[in-house]
């Protein structure tokens, strides 16, 4: 900033514009903008007539003329940070800079972004992906893991057991032999013996089902299917759909990633041997539900569910190395520091550890009111975040207390609650403007869309921010 006749050049810019901050809030804009080079003028701030605003790049009473020095304008890419190793100077020549560079970034203006990829850090045929600073491994089913290290496949206990009766519900059932014989769901275990030893739709059922109940959010990674013999006839299910709940009343049909039909697997081809779809990518649910589509005589079916536990959720879930686009990021609002758009402090900055002078996010006012929301684009088990403030002009802004809010849908929304007395749970947030704080969800909760809610702060609204969690 450079200002009046006096023109203070650069005694220290966060000393400067932080001494202003308040004097500017009582300026008016210049009737005729007297500034260069896209500057704002203000009058009515001390003893000069008028004060001008500079952008990057530029300085004088008047911003016509071009900073001068190596770190300016900032020749560093990818947020990198410039600093003058070499601060003598002969004339208007530095003799040195460096760039500082953000990680996963590298050359002499971190121009480079470094290949995380290069080393192939996904095991078991994982596609990776590099993004800005890390990476992310597209596993094939069964498997799971930052680096497709882990194998899912253990039997979920339809054969042996675990699942217990209750937990197995159908759409109807059959009933044999002048209803003597019930082909009931609690029957649909793999290699199940016996004259009665399978479940079997109603023959009136047009839209049959079978559904089991996990009793909790499992990650499923294939199927077993297999059919019976009812009276000496072969009976079973050629092919069928699967369906999958979080709650046991909104349902998803699996689909293969980009297309729009749902993913038909093909079944069985007789009445005794057994046939093994995956799930690729694996399915995290509590209700899992197969619709037959095709059946042979009867839609008749014994299974068997592979799967595993969810575990090591804790992923950044990709604020601070992009693979969260700025389309994904909205806010009810947005705060410009003395009015000018150059100084917007937009949603998409709100991403963990950013560099700049406008480099968070910040509301127009400061009220409970605000909110800053992350699409994530399909459903993810959230188990934490991370939260940051920033410095505007020299001044230390931060949210010190707020409220988690997620939605599947981005119009019916849940606040995360206390577990034990049921109140909205306030977060605690930051006690600086640059040092992490970490919040788990504790316990984690499944959603498309993240909002954080500022609750109280420190000067004003300013937030970066990172979400934790797994592609489940």
């Amino acid at each position: 900033i450079k200002f009046g006749s006096q023109g203070f050049r650069r005694l220290g810019f966060d000393f400067i514009l932080t001494v202003f901050l308040n004097l500017l809030s009582s300026g008016d804009y210049c009737k005729v903008n007297l500034c260069h080079n896209g500057a704002t003028c203000v009058t009515g701030v001390g003893d000069d007539p008028f004060i001008c605003i500079c952008a990057d790049g530029f300085g004088g009473d008047t911003c016509n003329l071009t900073e001068t020095g190596p770190c300016s304008p900032n020749p560093c890419k990818n947020d990198g940070s410039c600093k003058i190793i070499a601060p003598t100077r002969r004339g208007d020549v530095f003799n040195e800079y460096i760039c500082k560079c953000q990680p996963g970034f590298e050359g002499a203006h971190c121009q480079t972004n470094v290949n995380d990829c290069a080393n192939q850090p996904c095991n078991n045929g994982g596609i990776c992906r590099d993004l800005d600073g890390d990476y992310t491994c597209q596993c094939p089913s069964p498997y799971v893991g930052k680096q497709c290290q882990l194998r899912c496949i253990s039997l979920l206990g339809m054969e042996g057991g675990a699942i217990v009766e209750s937990q197995i519900s159908a759409s109807s059932v059959h009933y044999g032999v002048l209803g003597l014989q019930r082909w009931g769901p609690e029957l649909a275990r793999l290699n199940n013996q016996g004259i009665v030893n399978a479940w079997t739709s109603a023959a009136h059922d047009r839209n049959p089902w079978i559904e089991i109940d996990m009793q909790k959010k499992m990650r499923l990674t294939g199927i077993i299917t297999q059919g019976a013999s009812r009276m000496g006839t072969a009976e079973y299910i050629k092919a069928f759909k699967v369906a999958s709940s979080f709650d046991g009343n909104a349902y998803m049909t699996y689909r293969v990633e980009g297309q729009r039909r749902d993913k038909v697997f093909m079944g069985n081809t007789d009445n005794d041997s057994t046939k093994t779809n995956l799930f690729d990518p694996p399915i995290v649910a509590q209700y899992i539900r197969i619709i037959p589509v095709v059946c042979r005589r009867a839609c008749t079916l014994r299974m068997e569910l592979v799967g595993c536990e969810l575990n090591g959720c804790s992923e950044p879930l990709g604020m601070k190395s992009r693979l969260v686009s700025d389309s994904q990021l909205s806010a009810s609002s947005s705060y410009r520091t003395w009015g000018i758009d150059t100084f917007t402090w937009h949603p998409q900055f709100a991403r963990l550890d950013k560099q700049g002078k406008t480099n968070a996010w910040s509301p127009a006012h400061n009220n409970r009111s605000e909110w800053i929301q992350v699409d994530l684009e399909k459903t993810k088990r959230l188990t934490g975040i991370i939260t940051q403030g920033a410095k505007d002009f020299g001044v230390v802004q931060f949210v010190s207390v707020f409220k988690v809010a997620y939605s599947n849908d981005g119009e019916s929304w849940s606040l995360v609650k206390e577990e034990s007395s049921g109140d909205d749970k306030l977060f605690q947030g930051n006690i600086d403007n640059n040092s992490h704080k970490k919040n788990l969800f504790e316990p984690p909760f499944y959603a498309r869309y993240v909002r954080v809610v500022p609750w109280e702060w420190h000067e004003r609204i300013t937030l970066r921010m990172e979400l934790l969690g797994c592609d489940d």
